[in-house]
């Protein structure tokens, strides 16, 4: 069990937020194979305070998509307290404030991991969120902005500080963003400077690889990004790794065209046919990569717009699949 505030969760597997990626459709997929708690995808506190018909859909749920989180993005206080104010309408289990996306964009911006530059503002801001949300807290943070530049343990105290009840970590800097080495040796030096929850991050790809993060890190629990991208049964293959020690054999090819067609239509019953099409487009490419002969097949699903056309291609790709085989570390 991870408890995170008022918040108790039944295991410590937990689905990430990713910005154009954990919508609806897609979390209740890698719920359907054992994520504990889910993200929305990443929402910046000015799109949140305008109220948008995008925002709108980016923060609507259901009745099964429980616990759930949300986690916003923002350097401004002003935007900060009024997506507070929006999101008391929602129910949602738990906020997380972002200071760890590395794009550029959001760099510019102050936002992301650009605020570990800025620890006074980072913590004013953090002071500001604790105090009028109405919900545990949790901030995102990565080890630093460069290899000379390494703050994260010092970030991670001031956060406890603050007031936060957990802590996310990605363990690379933000020049790194997804390349190089995850540091263990720096998430195991924050672990032990906190009370509070650590949740890791950074290249759980495999049970393997999540083994290791606990076994090195001492971490409290695992937020799954990239690995679950084409692989939402990733989270049945750690908690049976962490459990027994064994490599589970991925689903039958079979099962995963199941596990494609049924993500397919959820998308275009959230979205509607023309866009849960184009949506889904992208997670055929991820369900699929690696195949042999794919490349044909996954340029033409860039290019479908209807059910049929990328059902059929679904089809076709089962006929490259090989039979079952164990999962191996990538």
């Amino acid at each position: 069990m991870l408890e995170i505030g008022k918040l108790k969760l039944k295991s410590n597997l937990i689905l990430a937020p990713m910005a154009g990626i954990t919508d609806l459709p897609y979390r209740m997929v890698c719920r359907s194979f054992g994520a504990e708690l889910a993200f929305v995808e990443m929402i910046n506190c000015r799109s949140v305070s305008f109220k948008s018909r995008r925002t709108k859909q980016m923060l609507t749920t259901e009745r099964g998509d429980k616990p759930l989180g949300v986690q916003i993005l923002g350097s401004e206080e002003e935007y900060i307290l009024k997506s507070l104010d929006v999101l008391k309408n929602y129910k949602f289990d738990i906020l997380d404030f972002n200071a760890a996306c590395p794009a550029k964009k959001v760099v510019r911006r102050g936002e992301g991991s650009g605020l570990l530059n800025d620890p006074k503002k980072l913590k004013k801001i953090l002071k500001i969120i604790v105090k009028n949300s109405i919900l545990p807290v949790s901030v995102k943070i990565r080890t630093g902005w460069d290899k000379d530049s390494v703050n994260a343990r010092d970030i991670a105290l001031l956060a406890e500080d603050c007031g936060v009840n957990a802590l996310f970590i990605h363990g690379r800097t933000r020049t790194q963003a997804y390349s190089g080495e995850v540091d263990y040796g720096v998430i195991r030096l924050v672990k032990k400077a906190l009370s509070i929850p650590l949740i890791a991050s950074g290249d759980i790809f495999s049970g393997i690889l999540a083994k290791k993060m606990i076994d090195e890190t001492g971490c409290d629990g695992l937020a799954v990004a990239r690995g679950s991208l084409g692989n939402p049964w990733i989270f049945n293959e750690i908690k049976e790794y962490l459990k027994n020690g064994k490599t589970i054999s991925r689903p039958k090819k079979e099962d995963i065209a199941k596990v494609m067609l049924s993500h397919l239509d959820s998308s275009i019953d959230f979205y509607g046919q023309r866009n849960g099409v184009i949506i889904f487009r992208k997670f055929y490419s991820w369900y699929t990569k690696g195949l042999p002969k794919v490349r044909r097949l996954r340029e033409r699903s860039s290019r479908v717009k209807t059910r049929q056309e990328i059902a059929e291609i679904i089809r076709q790709a089962l006929k490259l699949m090989p039979g079952r085989k164990k999962i191996v570390t990538p």
